[in-house]
């Protein structure tokens, strides 16, 4: 009788069970994980195009007409890629209701499981949030 060397085919069931079992805990904590970094940073674009169009303001006495005025000023107020828009899974919609007032909404691009919170921001600073709609002014203040 020959002594075979390797894995019998209940030893690689098993294996390829607790792996499914791992996977099957992994991925949603993961994905979950990439959903709150995405909102963090529409967050901190939030407050960095606060502070752009603040500056602006003080600058120019009026808010711009738009985002791509931020990045096309000399210096740059805001990155081109923030400019556009668009941005880790967030898009940025600027407008300008008056010289003196503003508001930007940040929607998620991703649906599904990767679906973030809404946010929305005026020229008080305040972000505001909805888990599942475009977010406003009456919204929750985001903490």
């Amino acid at each position: 009788m020959r002594n075979r060397g390797g894995f019998t085919l209940v030893e690689i069931m098993i294996v390829i069970a607790i792996v499914i079992v791992l996977i099957t805990f992994g991925v949603p904590n993961i994905l979950r994980s990439r959903v709150i970094a995405n909102e963090a940073a529409a967050v901190g674009n939030l407050k960095a195009l606060n502070n752009a169009l603040q500056m602006y303001h003080i600058n120019n006495e009026f808010f711009p007409a738009g985002l791509e005025d931020l990045a096309n000023s000399t210096p740059p107020y805001i990155e081109p890629t923030l400019a556009s828009g668009t941005k880790q899974g967030y898009e940025y919609v600027y407008n300008l209701a008056e010289s003196d007032h503003f508001t930007v909404n940040a929607n998620p691009t991703n649906t599904g499981l990767l679906k973030g919170k809404y946010f929305y921001m005026d020229e008080s600073g305040s972000i505001h949030y909805n888990p599942s709609a475009v977010a406003g002014p009456e919204d929750e203040i985001f903490k």
